[in-house]
């Protein structure tokens, strides 16, 4: 593995892709999602995995979260395999360890901001109050809203809220700005950038979005399912300071 690919060091990974490879077939035709990609990734940094659509970056953080498995390689999480774990343990890997923000809210419209939180802090096994993590993105005040009286940079951070509640170790982000406009999207940002900041959540979040990258401790770029370029940024900028 080339030393750009991996973190600040061996004792601080908390997660390593190894040889990751991911195909489809469809008919006649088989798609070659992720080729033999590997890299490791760890504590407490925040991560971009940049690329076009096409270019594995969802299909290697559903392959990392537990909700899909490589067709060859290895995942690790703090040195254990879970490419080798029973659906079981994968529950409870996904459950206990893995926060997910999805570009859409996947918000229940039927409960109040307050509620959709509650409904992962009383599965986990050691969570945070919802109220706590409410404010933690800055919505102590619209807990008692439901969906549709929240603008989509709220309902957005509800779901963040939500993910990280369960004080996940990792926290994956696929396009959590693709469906809002550009200054809510920025405080969707620094809300990400706050909980990777104040918890230590490993955060890797993916985009298509160039401009994006700048806020990240490394970039990670992806193109045709292999992993083209790693970078580390000398200076992470605020998320406010972003323009695209």
């Amino acid at each position: 593995m080339d030393d750009s690919q991996a973190g600040n060091g061996m004792d601080n990974v908390v997660l390593r892709v190894s040889e990751v490879s991911k195909r489809y077939i469809m008919g006649e035709v088989t798609v070659e999602a992720l080729r033999r990609v590997s890299a490791d990734f760890d504590a407490g940094e925040l991560v971009v995995l940049l690329g076009t659509s096409g270019s594995g970056k969802s299909t290697l953080l559903n392959i990392i979260g537990g909700l899909d498995v490589p067709t060859e390689g290895r995942i690790f999480f703090h040195g254990r395999e879970i490419t080798a774990a029973t659906e079981q343990e994968l529950t409870a890997y996904r459950r206990e360890s893995i926060g997910f923000v999805f570009q859409f809210y996947n918000l229940i419209s039927s409960l109040t901001a307050l509620e959709n939180v509650q409904m992962v802090t009383e599965i986990s096994g050691n969570p945070m109050p919802a109220e706590e993590a409410l404010r933690l993105v800055d919505l102590a005040d619209r807990m008692h809203h439901f969906p549709a009286q929240l603008s989509g940079g709220q309902q957005q951070r509800v779901a963040i809220a939500r993910a990280v509640a369960k004080r996940p170790e990792l926290l994956l982000c696929d396009e959590p700005t693709g469906a809002l406009d550009y200054e809510t999207g920025k405080l969707v940002l620094d809300v990400i950038r706050k909980v990777n900041d104040e918890l230590g959540t490993t955060t890797l979040v993916i985009t298509h979005n160039v401009s994006i990258a700048a806020m990240a401790d490394r970039v990670v770029h992806m193109r045709s399912g292999e992993i083209t370029e790693v970078e580390r940024n000398v200076r992470k900028v605020a998320p406010s300071e972003l323009s695209w």
